[in-house]
This record gives C-alpha cells, structure tokens and sequence, in this order.
C-alpha cells in the first residue's frame, strides 16, 4: 500500500490511520490529538496502550502519547497535564509522498478554555511517519495581545517487554528533579538508567539523544526545542492504584517525554514556540 491516511474508528472513537512506508503505520485520535499505536516495518507495536484505558471521553486515553498544556503534571492550579488531552481536535492538514504520510490536527482557545487559563492560543500537533521513524512536533501559537507563559510535554508511553531488563542511555550528566523522593535536585552519574523502583525524574537542559536499549522494541528518541526529558514508571504500588492499568502494567510500558516542564516558556504576542520529538527504530 503507497503511503496514505484514512479516516477510522478506535475503539469506538473518531481516529486516523497513517498507513507509511513498507507497512509501517500510526493511528491518531482527534480526542486530544493523541497518537495510540505506532507499528513499524517488522510488525512491531512500539507504544503502550492501556488495555484498560478508558475511550469514553470522561477521561484521558492512559497511553500513547498524551499532548500535556498549557500545564505539565500537577505543577500549577490548572488540571493535571492541562485540558488539551481532552479535548476534540480538527484536522488542518494530511499528505503522503511516496516515502511519508503527514497528519496535522489543531485546536485552540474557546470559552471553556479562557474559563481555566484566560488565554488566547493555537496549538497544533503534527505527526509524520516514514518506515522506521515518526516524528511529533508541537506548535504553540500566542494569538492574544499579551505575553504568557506554559510548560508542556509530549507524554510518551513507549512499549517493553520488561521494563527491568531495559535501560536509557544519554542523561549521564544532567541534573534532574527527582519527584519520587521529595523533589529534590540530583545529578545523573549512571552511564545508564535502570528502572528498578518508581521512577518520576525531569532530567533538565538536555542536548543529547537518548538510546532506550528494550531487545527487539529498542528506539533512538532525539528531541528539539523541549528542554527536559521526563521519564516515569509508576512501579508496582502506584500501577495497582490507577484504575485505568492491569496490575502488571508498569511492566511493559516506559515513559520518555519530550517535555518543557521544569521552567515556563515564556511566550510573546503573535510569536510560537515549537517542540518535537523523534522515534527511530534501531
């Protein structure tokens, strides 16, 4: 099949399929812009999707890759990761070539928004998929008259067989805020990362590419623009409490987030901000 994109529904819900090159394909909700399924040329899903994970619209798909804004995670007063992730997106744009397929889907302030956050802005997710590589960039639009600020993260849930028998390499180095252990500051002396308990760290000022090194699921992740990269598992105990994962969940899924999360971006009137992250299978 020559690279294309067609309108479907997942698990009940409105989504589209980017079907890319030498069978590689994606699949992206309109409900929160979110990419759920990411398989490359060897058949192999690279994501984690909760097979618990709720598509009723209540809630937000728990896997994937959430788009967190205008707030990351609990840090402000807005709703946690912001109220994007639960919204209904349009399509802007969508084209193949012969060696891509490219999805952009936007949304923007409205009533319910400004009642949250009083903001005039314009987000818009774009998703290209080659044969063994996808790229997500977010762009941030100031469309009001004054300056504000945000922090963001693209949340991705990137799959594993055993998530104890996988590390990330390319943090050595950088200090990171340790949310695990009471916040504190820490600096990163492990050539490697090995989950071995919860684990919530933004790692900050991050200039190199990582390597998740998972066997047959392994993936370079380089990112552009987001400052930080965020990784969590929620381990055993905190997995047992969300509703929306099986009991072995933590097991199969790590997240690597491309993510502006320890500082705000500030952002002027009529200015945007651009954010991206790649996948490339390895």
């Amino acid at each position: 099949m020559k690279p294309c994109i067609e309108d479907i529904e997942f698990h009940g819900i409105p989504a589209l399929r980017l079907h890319g090159p030498q069978g590689s394909s994606a699949v992206v909700s309109r409900f929160g812009a979110q990419l759920l399924s990411w398989i490359t040329p060897d058949g192999r899903e690279r994501l984690y999707l909760s097979p618990q994970a709720v598509f009723d619209g209540s809630v937000a798909i728990r896997g994937g890759v959430p788009v967190c804004f205008p707030q990351f995670s609990d840090r402000g007063e807005l709703p946690k990761h912001g109220f994007v992730r639960t919204r209904e997106w349009q399509v802007s744009a969508r084209r193949s070539g012969d060696d891509y397929a490219l999805l952009t889907l936007a949304t923007g302030d409205d009533e319910a928004t400004r009642a949250l956050w009083p903001h005039a802005f314009g987000l818009e997710l774009t998703v290209m998929i080659e044969s063994d590589r996808i790229d997500l960039e977010l762009c941030v639009a100031n469309t009001g008259s004054s300056e504000f600020e945000f922090t963001a993260a693209l949340h991705t849930y990137l799959r594993t067989i055993q998530v104890e028998d996988v590390a990330l390499e390319g943090l050595h180095g950088h200090d990171y805020r340790d949310a695990a252990n009471g916040d504190k500051v820490v600096r990163e002396t492990g050539t490697e990362l090995l989950v071995e308990a919860e684990t919530d760290r933004i790692y900050r000022r991050v200039r190199r590419p990582q390597l998740l090194r998972a066997g047959n699921l392994s993936l370079g992740i380089q990112q552009q623009g987001f400052p930080d990269v965020v990784v969590w598992n929620p381990w055993v105990e905190k997995c047992a409490a969300l509703a929306d994962m099986p009991a072995d969940g933590w097991r199969h899924m790590l997240c690597v987030e491309a993510a502006a999360a320890d500082t705000a971006q500030q952002l002027a009137a009529g200015d945007e901000w651009y954010g991206r992250q790649t996948l490339v299978a390895v």
